[in-house]
């Protein structure tokens, strides 16, 4: 057992800024309870000074972002988060980098998104060709709102527009809030549509234009930490591990095979 005064001679691990990423569509490439568990891991771990969330996300479920927004933004009380778009931080991923400290943004990423949509199958026809019928017993008439196997009503339609009101509503103040913008102001970008990182910057919807290494900079400035990075991601099973490298195995079969063809095609193109 080490005493306190030896405790006191043992070298002091240094800080390292912490890279979490956020690639692809939360919800379904990015589960939002994988990406809970790896920030609190980084909120607990005391070796962590700064936090870079790596952004490369089209959004996804308005559940799940919401759940990655408010990790985000309890994370940043403890340590400084910036956020680093990439590639796309759109909808649901901007909401995120709306929750860090800071955000930074390639010039030519795609920034905004910002806003909230509603899409569901209506196989009707399709059911009616295939002369599939649903029968249906439901407590109240609105226990079916929604489904796939007939149209919406009025009523329905009305009550679903005021859902997706709802969460606009509380998209707009989250990008004015983390902004520092009036709701107003917020509610002007909040067309659902997306800009590049630098008409962004100018609009005040990231804080700089730069590349990867310029957000480590910014990381390491308000942890007051070395550039030394370290990324943190789930742990994966032998089995997964070993799958992923027969897929490589394969892929690189593929295209060695493929390649001389389809390089011929598009030269001549």
């Amino acid at each position: 057992m080490v005493s306190e005064r030896e405790a006191m001679r043992l070298p002091r691990l240094r800080p390292v800024i912490g890279v979490v990423e956020l690639h692809g569509m939360i919800g379904a490439g990015v589960r939002a309870s994988t990406l809970f568990y790896l920030l609190d891991q980084v909120e607990r771990s005391p070796r962590i000074g700064a936090v870079l969330l790596d952004i490369d996300s089209p959004g996804g479920g308005a559940a799940a972002s919401e759940d990655i927004y408010f990790k985000v933004m309890r994370l940043r009380k403890k340590k400084p988060v910036v956020a680093y778009i990439r590639g796309m931080g759109a909808s649901g991923g901007y909401m995120a980098a709306c929750a860090a400290s800071k955000i930074v943004a390639l010039p030519g990423s795609l920034v905004g998104s910002i806003g909230v949509i509603s899409m569901r199958p209506v196989l009707v026809q399709l059911m009616e060709r295939l002369g599939v019928g649903v029968s249906i017993n439901k407590s109240s008439p609105l226990k079916d709102m929604g489904a796939f196997y007939r149209p919406s009503t009025p009523d329905e339609e009305a009550r679903l527009q005021a859902i997706v009101d709802e969460l606009y509503v509380q998209f707009v103040e989250r990008v004015a809030a983390g902004r520092g913008m009036t709701a107003d102001q917020a509610r002007q970008y909040a067309t659902g549509e997306v800009f590049t990182g630098a008409k962004a910057k100018e609009m005040g919807l990231v804080d700089q234009v730069g590349d990867y290494d310029d957000a480590v900079d910014m990381a390491a400035s308000l942890g007051n930490t070395p550039r030394k990075t370290a990324h943190i991601r789930p742990p994966r099973s032998m089995r997964m591990r070993l799958l992923e490298r027969f897929a490589v195995w394969a892929a690189t079969g593929v295209l060695e095979e493929v390649e001389p063809l389809l390089s011929k095609r598009l030269w001549y193109m």
